[in-house]
């Protein structure tokens, strides 16, 4: 099995794990603890008119702070604290990503880690794609840490050279986290006064769960 690592882009006709480790991947994945069906949604306005068509929990950021009118941000701890059918969720980052992917797509992270790689190997006929969402265009290395606990899983199989390195980086846990800290996305949490948020996205294995995105929705382990 080939398994290779991208940002933002996937040449894979296959199976694709989509990584936005601070926050989304994170967010989606907690969240389908308590919901059904989850909506990703490029922009504010589009996310609006469908949480009101569907009765729907609005959750959503712009630049790491939850947007205004919403019931909630982007956040996997805030997440928690609602439930219901059907959530809306639209970020600057993770959400994006998924339209452009034309293969089978999981979405993983730190705290999916292991369930997500099962479900990949499961799943992939002949090349898992690991992809970092980045931010705005530009590598974030918690995305490439988080990738690497994701493929630390899948190491008996055909790696290429950008997933062996993500594993070599991403065996110091202590370093992992000090270096998705120090981040440029966790600062700007911090900032906003939202650091519990950078602790919970670091647990590791917190979820059996795997979200799969398909025909527009995201739901649990399909």
């Amino acid at each position: 099995m080939k398994v290779s690592l991208n940002l933002e882009n996937s040449d894979s006709n296959d199976v694709t794990i989509v990584v936005d480790a601070l926050r989304a991947s994170t967010t989606i994945i907690t969240a389908l603890e308590n919901f059904q069906t989850i909506i990703p949604v490029k922009n504010i306005e589009d996310a609006t008119k469908l949480a009101s068509d569907n009765f729907a929990v609005l959750a959503g950021e712009r630049g790491g702070a939850a947007v205004k009118g919403f019931d909630t941000g982007n956040s996997p701890v805030e997440i928690q604290n609602f439930s219901g059918e059907v959530l809306v969720l639209t970020t600057t980052n993770g959400t994006r990503i998924l339209e452009g992917l034309k293969s089978k797509v999981l979405v993983g992270s730190f705290v999916n880690a292991k369930a997500v790689a099962e479900k990949a190997l499961d799943t992939a006929e002949n090349h898992i794609e690991v992809i970092m969402a980045g931010v705005n265009g530009r590598f974030a290395i918690e995305d490439f840490l988080g990738a690497g606990e994701i493929i630390s899983h899948l190491q008996d199989q055909e790696l290429d050279e950008l997933a062996l390195a993500s594993v070599m980086a991403s065996q110091d846990k202590i370093a992992v986290n000090e270096a998705v800290k120090n981040s440029k996305s966790a600062q700007g949490l911090y900032e906003l006064g939202l650091g519990e948020d950078v602790d919970f996205c670091l647990k590791h294995n917190l979820y059996d769960t795997v979200p799969v995105y398909k025909n527009g929705k995201i739901r649990r382990n399909l």
